[in-house]
This record gives C-alpha cells, sequence and structure tokens, in this order.
C-alpha cells in the first residue's frame, strides 16, 4: 500500500500593521518544521490588494524556503496568470525548479480577487480568459516548443 502523502497550504494571513520582515521569517520557519517532520508538499498563493496577505511573489518566497528546506516539495498555488505575462511565468518557475533541486511545483488560477485585478487595471471579468490564453503558452513553453506573440 502506497504511503499516505501530507502537504500544506499557507493562507497568507497577517496581521495588519505587524512588520512584514517578521510575517515572511515566520512563515519560513513554518516551511523549514514541515520539512524537518517529513512534510511532502507545501503551498502558497498570491495576492497583491488585501493589506493582510503579503506574498506577492509566490515563486520569490518559496526559492527563500528552498534554501532553508531539504526535500518538501514548492508548489506556488496559485500564480494568478492574468497578473503577469506568460513567458516570464515559465522562465520564473524553471528557475525556481533548478534553484530547489527539482522540487517545485507550479499552480496556476485566474485571481480570486477583484480587488487584486482593479489594482493592476484588469477587469475581473476577463480574468479566466487570460488564465485559459496564459496556461495554453506555459504548457507549450514548458514542452519546449517556441512561441511567439500573435499580430492582428
Amino acid at each position: 500500500m502506497a504511503r499516505l502523502k501530507f502537504g500544506a497550504f499557507l493562507a497568507p494571513h497577517h496581521p495588519i500593521g505587524e512588520h512584514p520582515m517578521l510575517q515572511f521569517r515566520r512563515d519560513l520557519d513554518l516551511v523549514e518544521q514541515l520539512d524537518a517532520l517529513g512534510y511532502d508538499e507545501f503551498w502558497c498563493g498570491e495576492h497583491h490588494s488585501s493589506g493582510w496577505e503579503m506574498i506577492a511573489s509566490p515563486e520569490m518566497f518559496l526559492a527563500a524556503a528552498g534554501e532553508r528546506t531539504k526535500r518538501i516539495r514548492l508548489g506556488t498555488g496559485v500564480i494568478s496568470l492574468p497578473y503577469h505575462h506568460p513567458f516570464n511565468v515559465a522562465q520564473r518557475m524553471v528557475q525556481l525548479d533548478h534553484m530547489t533541486g527539482g522540487r517545485a511545483i507550479f499552480g496556476s488560477g485566474p485571481g480570486a480577487l477583484a480587488s487584486d485585478a482593479h489594482t493592476l487595471g484588469i477587469d475581473p471579468m476577463t480574468q479566466r480568459d487570460r488564465q485559459d490564453e496564459a496556461i495554453d503558452v506555459i504548457r507549450r513553453l514548458f514542452n519546449g516548443e517556441r512561441v511567439t506573440a500573435k499580430t492582428e
């Protein structure tokens, strides 16, 4: 029988007004503890506008976590694709995977908070379509395909 696997998702909710350096250190300490306890995966997401969710770049946070851990897999839960150029997302994920010794897991989504979309000047009603278009490009890039911009 296969061993049951364990993972943790950090909903990056932090007290408003607390120093961000303390928040990030506490979150990194958590990932380090999960690694020591034998957890298989750790996931964190991206938010920009709520005030208490401090992780604007899951890849950057996970790169720091990768330096403090040995075996736990590190997942983006999620990168909000409508907020980024798909080439840059693919490139950052490949870099993260190299930096963590092959422990990166890519997770994406359209973005959950309308306030994030508004902050970035994006119509929330277009997010699902933008996600679908971006994930298609990223899959092709991950498969080694050369992808160029559409011209109209």
